[in-house]
This record gives C-alpha cells, structure tokens and sequence, in this order.
C-alpha cells in the first residue's frame, strides 16, 4: 500500500518502496498532482472515517485500498470508456513505461521509475518501439 507521507505534492514525486523494500522516487506531473491536490482536500478526508490511517487511498470504509480495490475501480472505468480488453494495474504500468520510450525518454530513467534491477528487463519496451518504427517506415517510406 502507499502511505500518505510517501507522497509529496510540493516536491512533485511519489516514494516507492518495491521489491526487497527498495526505494525509488517517481515523480509526478501537473495532472497527477492537481488530481491528488483535489482527493487530498475532499474525497479523503470524506473517506477517513474514525481515527488516522497513513494509508493514502482509502476506501469507501475508511480502510487502505487493496489491490483488489484498484483492480474493480480501473475495470470500471475501461466498462465506462467502451475499452473491452482487459485492463489491470499493470497493464497501466506497462502503458506508462512504452509511453516514455515512444516519447524518447532514456532506457535508465525508464529503469529506475519502473524500479527494474537489470536494464534487460526494461529493455522489452524497446522492441515495442522498433515494432511501431518498422510501421512507421512501411507506411512513410516510398521502398517500405
């Protein structure tokens, strides 16, 4: 679960404990953070029913949200959006990183957000890219 002091709207990151307790800081764009500013002052102190909880997302008991939590709200909103394929966290996760390699970000900085220990495992994300570029030349290039 993520604690409420693991996030850091001012600073505009979010602490990360991983795999073998590992820290690693993500930061945050304006989006998330006006999003997170708004659950901050109004959904969860709604939420937080009795007493203090350094859980950050709460559910509608008043308790940390589960994973399961998370996965029932993201299908939700795939049914609510028409996205009929299935849809997890980690598929999310999987989205966030090609986003960043589509975008040019380099592989490290990919590494360290998705708390990878060896730079192999994120480099999967990079023959999704070589996928979308052999698209890119067949349908750009006059030889392709």
């Amino acid at each position: 679960t993520l604690d409420y002091h693991n996030i850091n709207l001012n600073e505009e990151y979010i602490r990360i404990h991983g795999k073998g307790n590992k820290e690693r800081l993500l930061p945050m764009g304006e989006v998330a953070i006006d999003y997170l500013d708004t659950y901050e002052k109004k959904a969860r102190p709604f939420l937080l029913k009795s007493g203090q909880t350094d859980h950050y997302f709460l559910s509608n008991r008043g308790s940390g949200m589960s994973r399961q939590n998370f996965f029932y709200i993201i299908k939700a909103y795939a049914v609510k959006a028409g996205i009929d394929k299935p849809l997890s966290p980690h598929t999310l996760r999987h989205a966030f990183a090609t986003h960043l390699v589509q975008q040019g970000a380099d592989l490290r900085s990919v590494q360290l957000m998705l708390g990878h220990s060896d730079i192999s495992t994120t480099q999967i994300y990079t023959h999704i890219q070589n996928v979308q570029l052999k698209s890119q030349h067949a349908k750009h290039h006059p030889r392709g």
